[in-house]
């Protein structure tokens, strides 16, 4: 399950015992057990590339590291078929400083996953592979179900209190995950799931367009929430018998986050303020129109927004609005937390309940 072994043969994921003591008169300390031991998360997907390392505590664990980059590694790829060999440049440049954490941290466990953009790239194996040589991170590219899973992990914790089931989602860069769950117990039970190939990357570069009128944007943005809507004709088919009073949607993803915090016209990024936090859905389709007929010149001058999203949130706009039709929940909850916070809490148990099995931690100790 450890997946970082520094390109030197220096073991990064199994600590064995403690570094010897600065005093020869002494002996050398003892190794720390194993609930002060660090844990790490890795999510790169289409957009971002994600760090996060955690020591167990009581209710879960505590973040003692993190690290976020905008990598782009699906841009262009809706066209070319491949990973740029820019996007992966700066895809590999965020690793290296993940892997550079690892080790200063003395991770562990650690578990570092790939998405939509690697799983569709003709080049995606290759790159992987790269990302092992170059940085010592072996990146496991997984299916968009144990994506959706571990984004309901991760945050279902923050779902409103109510009865009956509930929709979580993750809009991505390069693909959507929508869960319908049944909360309850440590882990809520998943009673149906779409992954649909749009994400905000995908989306924006697929659905083209002028921007130079707001007639012209109106258009685009339409088309948009036309194409997804189409992908989520048949999710929204299965799920109608589900709809009852008080329905109840989660959503974790940088679109939530930043249409909240434009809700909250916060000067400037604000987990704290963001994370659990729950908005009229009315309130951010208000928000999302509004965006979708701006210029980007325009959007660019929002503090949440900026440069770096400015060309991207309409896409997610046109997403979340999409979800909005088919699960017309009158409030959303908004999650900064998902499938980096599911992996640790996934290590973290194994390895407290000894799941691990010995020819894992074999291979961990031996950084194969």
């Amino acid at each position: 399950m450890a997946d970082f072994t520094p390109p030197d043969g220096r073991h990064g994921g199994v600590i064995t015992g403690a570094a010897p003591s600065s005093s020869s008169a002494e002996p050398p300390s003892p190794p720390r057990p194993a609930v002060r031991q660090a844990y790490a998360a890795i999510d790169l997907g289409t957009n971002n590339c994600r760090l996060l390392i955690a020591r167990p505590a009581d209710d879960g664990f505590v973040v003692i590291d993190a690290f976020s980059r905008v990598v782009r590694l699906g841009e262009g790829l809706a066209q070319a078929g491949r990973l740029s060999d820019a996007a992966m440049d700066r895809a590999l440049g965020a690793l290296r400083v993940c892997a550079d954490k690892l080790r200063r941290r003395h991770v562990r466990l650690a578990r570092s996953v790939a998405t939509e953009a690697c799983r569709r790239a003709a080049n995606g194996a290759e790159f992987i592979e790269r990302v092992r040589a170059e940085t010592g991170i072996r990146l496991d590219v997984i299916s968009t179900q144990e994506e959706a899973r571990l984004a309901v992990l991760g945050c279902h914790i923050l779902l409103e209190d109510g009865t009956g089931p509930a929709v979580i989602f993750d809009i991505g860069g390069g693909s959507t995950e929508l869960v319908l769950i049944e909360p309850g117990g440590p882990a809520p039970r998943i009673l149906d799931w779409q992954s649909v190939p749009w994400g905000v990357v995908s989306l924006t570069e697929t659905v083209s367009g002028d921007e130079s009128s707001e007639e012209a944007r109106v258009r685009r943005y339409a088309e948009m929430r036309r194409r997804v809507a189409e992908s989520f004709a048949s999710f929204a088919e299965r799920i109608s018998p589900w709809q009852t009073e008080g329905l109840r949607l989660l959503g974790t993803s940088g679109t939530v986050t930043t249409l909240a915090s434009v809700h909250l016209d916060l000067p400037q990024y604000d987990r704290r303020a963001v994370d659990g936090l729950i908005v009229p859905s009315e309130a951010m389709r208000g928000i999302a129109l509004r965006l979708s007929s701006m210029a980007p010149e325009e959007r660019r001058t929002l503090p949440c927004i900026g440069q770096e999203r400015a060309d991207l949130v309409i896409a997610g706009c046109a997403i979340l609005e999409a979800i909005l039709d088919i699960w017309p929940a009158t409030r959303l909850g908004v999650a900064d937390r998902g499938i980096r916070e599911g992996i640790l809490r996934n290590l973290i148990t194994a390895d407290a309940s000894g799941t691990q099995t010995q020819a894992a931690l074999r291979r961990l100790r031996q950084g194969e």
